[in-house]
């Protein structure tokens, strides 16, 4: 009786050594003409706001003509956030992988801005100080996390991964037999695997009973 085919391992990959890797793919100049204009939109809107603390912390230290600067840098603030939203349409019309569109938050983001900004200057020339300083700190610190959005690297199309040669597909095992001569070399009863003793035949066979 033969015995069942033995299942075949995957053949492990070879010890030599690897090629030079692929190099990563690079942006489609769609994807990333946007993203630079992002960049430094959000780069000079977080160094003006920055600005900004440093001329009022130099108006509430005496120095009156700082008021005048920090109003015209107030501005052009503005006047940048307006650019920036036009570019974060650009982002989200066509800045995303593989020519899809891009991610929401550029013009979100922006358009919280320049609706913090305009508050920011009404309490300003309203001379609501405490209201002015919290809704400065507010914004500065949301031109900072625009910034650090701006700068994360923008997502490539990814490749199909190839199947690899060196792995071979594993032979499933047989399904048993389904006859009594295959099911009774499990058991080694030789009666179809019922369990039972066979009855003894010959002399004396009629005054020994055999129960299973």
């Amino acid at each position: 009786m033969s015995s069942p085919p033995v299942a075949r391992t995957p053949r492990l990959p070879s010890l030599a050594p690897a090629g030079p890797s692929a190099p990563a793919p690079a942006v489609p100049p769609g994807i990333r003409l946007p993203r630079l204009l992002l960049r430094a939109t959000a780069t000079a809107s977080a160094v003006l706001g920055l600005a900004q603390t440093v001329l009022a912390g130099s108006f509430l230290n005496g120095h009156y003509e700082a008021l005048r600067a920090h109003e015209l840098a107030a501005m052009a603030l503005g006047c940048l956030l307006l650019a920036q939203l036009a570019v974060a349409a650009l982002v989200r019309r066509g800045g995303g992988a593989g020519g899809a569109r891009g991610p929401w938050w550029p013009l979100g983001a922006t358009a919280l801005l320049l609706a913090a900004l305009g508050a920011q200057m009404g309490t300003g020339y309203e001379r609501a100080v405490g209201v002015h300083v919290t809704l400065g700190v507010l914004l500065v610190s949301g031109l900072l996390l625009g910034l650090v959005g701006a700068w994360r690297p923008a997502p490539v199309p990814a490749l199909s991964p190839s199947p690899s040669p060196d792995t071979e597909p594993v032979a499933e095992a047989p399904a048993e037999s389904e006859s009594g001569a295959e099911s009774g070399s499990g058991t080694g009863t030789g009666d179809g695997g019922s369990g039972r003793l066979p009855r003894p035949t010959g002399a004396g066979a009629d005054a020994v009973e055999v129960t299973p």
